[in-house]
């Protein structure tokens, strides 16, 4: 309990009147540079490779001839959808953005730089940790979005391939009753989760106590945190929504 009441503290002293509005503007935009090009190879890779496995798998499954082979693109569709891109996606950020996060604050901690923007006159935590936190709110949700377009290719790909299905039935099963809440579903899952990737990473890295080595310890820490969290979200979402 002691830890989520210094979590939410964090949260509520990170939203205050910035200092100076150009130099926040200009650290947000460092971080979503950051953030992106820093994950969008992983992104792109492990995305494909998701949806071309899904799909081999799913033929593998539906063996029956009575299942048109259109059942194997709704599979995929819908899996990528509702579960695969955001909550797997998430779960590798939460390595990839979240230890970096948590190492990065973790130093300035360590160096006294945060202590320092303090005798400055200048909210720490507004200035390193918002920033750090809208930008994975801004840029999560795209790279998200772009890793439904990519493992749905993916399924492409590999069922043509495979000799699984041809592309026209496989675009075929795309079409074929497309729910388009599953869409709504994947952004909103999306934002939560690039929510929690941020704002977690950002409080371990933040109240870092010692030297390299608790730095270490911290960055472990926010990324299993960040993970049993975005477990924990997406079971109440899918609870809550589906």
């Amino acid at each position: 309990m002691t830890q989520i009441g210094r979590y939410l503290l964090l949260l509520k002293s990170m939203v205050s009147k910035p200092e100076n509005t150009k130099m926040y503007w200009k650290e947000y935009m460092h971080q979503c540079v950051e953030i992106g090009m820093g994950s969008i190879s992983i992104v792109v890779i492990i995305s494909f490779f998701l949806g071309a496995v899904t799909t081999v798998q799913t033929a593998y499954q539906l063996v029956s001839p009575l299942v048109p082979a259109q059942t194997i693109a709704q599979i995929v569709r819908d899996s990528i959808l509702l579960e695969l891109s955001p909550t797997v996606l998430s779960i590798v950020l939460a390595g990839v953005v979240g230890s970096k996060i948590a190492s990065e604050l973790g130093n300035m901690r360590s160096s006294e730089q945060i202590d320092a923007l303090e005798i400055m006159g200048i909210n720490p935590s507004a200035y390193l940790v918002f920033p750090k936190v809208a930008a994975a709110v801004t840029i999560i949700p795209c790279l998200i979005t772009l890793s439904s377009v990519i493992g749905i290719l993916g399924g492409r790909v590999s069922g043509a391939a495979a000799g699984i299905l041809a592309n026209n039935i496989y675009d075929a099963g795309l079409r074929q009753n497309l729910n388009t809440f599953n869409i709504w579903f994947m952004l909103i899952k999306s934002y939560v989760f690039a929510f929690l990737v941020g704002s977690i990473s950002s409080y371990y890295g933040f109240t870092v106590n010692g030297g390299s080595l608790e730095i270490g310890r911290a960055s472990t820490k926010a990324v299993v945190v960040t993970c049993i969290s975005i477990l924990f979200a997406d079971y109440i979402l899918s609870a809550i929504l589906l």
